[in-house]
C-alpha cells in the first residue's frame, strides 16, 4: 500500500472542499480521515468496505460518512484492465464539524442536522427518492465556485438529509475503529489477497502466512479489527459479489453461485439468506420492484 492509513486532505482557502472523481478506478486503499465525507458514485460499480460493513455499489449509490470511519470502494476487476475504456466517476464533498465556526451546530436551530452528523459516525446509506434530489444538490455543488452561494447549497443539502428517514445505517451498533496507521500494509494485504482469491477456495494458514502470523494469532487480531471473523468477512465478499451479478440479471442463480466462489447451490442459498435475510430469487424481486 503506497499511502498511509489517515489519509490526510490537502489544505484549501475555502471552508469545505468539493470534488469531481474520474479515474479508471476508484481508490482503491484502506484509509480513514478527520472530516465528514459526502459520496455520490456517479458511474462505476464495485464493492464498498465501510467499517464491518460489505455491500456492492453502483450509480447512484449515496453514503454520508463522520471522521475516521474506514472506508474503501473497490472497483470491479474489469475497471483495472488496462483499455478498458471503464470509468469510475463521483462527487465527494469532505468537511470538518467546525468548518463554519466551533458553536454552529450547538445551536437550537441545528439540532435536526446534529442529529444527522451524530448518525454519520456509524455511516448512513440513502435509498428511493432521496438518492436523486441529493445527486441534484451534489451536481450543483460541484458546478458552483467557492463563495456564499455553495455554503448554502451545502447547508440546503444537510437540510434536506435530515429530514429524511429513508436512510440506513452501515456499520454495526457499537463498532469503533480500532486500526492503527502501523498496521495500514498487513490489513491492505489481507483485504487485496480476498479480493483477489474469493472465487478459489481460499486457505486460512495461506493468509496467516502473508501476515506474518499464526493462523489463531492472525483470526484473533483480524476479529478485533474488522469486528467479525474471517470466515465471515469472507463471506460477506463472496456474496457482496453475488449481489452484484444477480443486479446485473445475465447469469442464473446457478452461475452465480459458481462465479461467487461457492461450489454447491444450497451453501450458496444458505449463506446469501444468513446475509441479506432473502433468497436470491427474493432479492432480485426485491430488487426489480416486482
Amino acid at each position: 500500500m503506497r499511502n498511509a492509513l489517515r489519509k490526510d486532505l490537502e489544505p484549501v482557502g475555502s471552508s469545505f472542499i468539493v470534488k469531481e472523481l474520474c479515474d479508471p478506478y476508484f481508490d482503491p486503499n484502506w484509509h480513514f480521515h478527520p472530516h465528514f465525507q459526502l459520496f455520490l458514485v456517479v458511474e462505476g460499480t464495485g464493492t464498498r468496505f465501510i467499517g464491518d460493513s460489505i455491500r456492492p455499489f453502483t450509480e447512484g449509490d449515496l453514503v454520508f460518512l463522520g471522521p475516521n470511519l474506514p472506508h474503501l470502494w473497490r472497483s470491479d476487476q474489469a475497471y483495472f484492465e488496462r483499455q478498458s475504456g471503464l470509468q469510475a466517476r463521483g462527487i465527494v464533498v469532505y468537511f470538518t464539524e467546525d468548518f463554519l465556526g466551533n458553536e454552529f451546530f450547538l445551536r437550537q436551530e441545528m439540532t435536526p442536522m446534529r442529529q444527522l452528523l451524530e448518525h454519520t459516525r456509524r455511516g448512513l446509506e440513502w435509498r428511493n427518492s432521496t438518492r436523486s434530489s441529493a445527486a441534484s444538490y451534489l451536481h450543483r455543488l460541484a458546478e458552483q465556485p467557492v463563495g456564499f452561494q455553495r455554503v448554502m447549497t451545502l447547508l440546503s443539502l444537510l437540510d434536506h438529509l435530515s429530514q429524511t428517514h429513508d436512510y440506513r445505517f452501515i456499520t454495526s451498533l457499537g463498532y469503533t475503529n480500532t486500526v492503527k496507521p502501523s498496521e495500514t500494509d498487513r490489513i491492505q494485504m489481507v483485504h487485496d489477497y480476498v479480493l483477489g482469491h474469493f472465487q478459489d477456495e481460499i486457505s486460512l494458514n495461506t493468509v496467516a502466512d502473508l501476515a506474518d502470523m499464526t493462523p489463531s494469532a492472525f483470526c484473533r487480531y483480524f476479529k478485533t479489527r474488522a469486528n467479525k471473523t474471517f470466515s465471515e468477512f469472507v463471506t460477506e465478499v463472496r456474496i457482496g459479489h453475488a449481489c452484484k451479478l444477480l443486479m446485473d440479471g445475465k447469469l442464473s442463480v446457478t452461475q452465480v453461485s459458481y462465479e461467487s466462489g461457492y461450489r454447491t447451490l444450497s451453501n450458496f442459498n444458505r449463506q446469501f439468506k444468513d446475509i441479506t435475510g432473502q433468497t436470491p430469487s427474493q432479492y432480485v424481486r426485491s430488487y426489480r420492484g416486482v
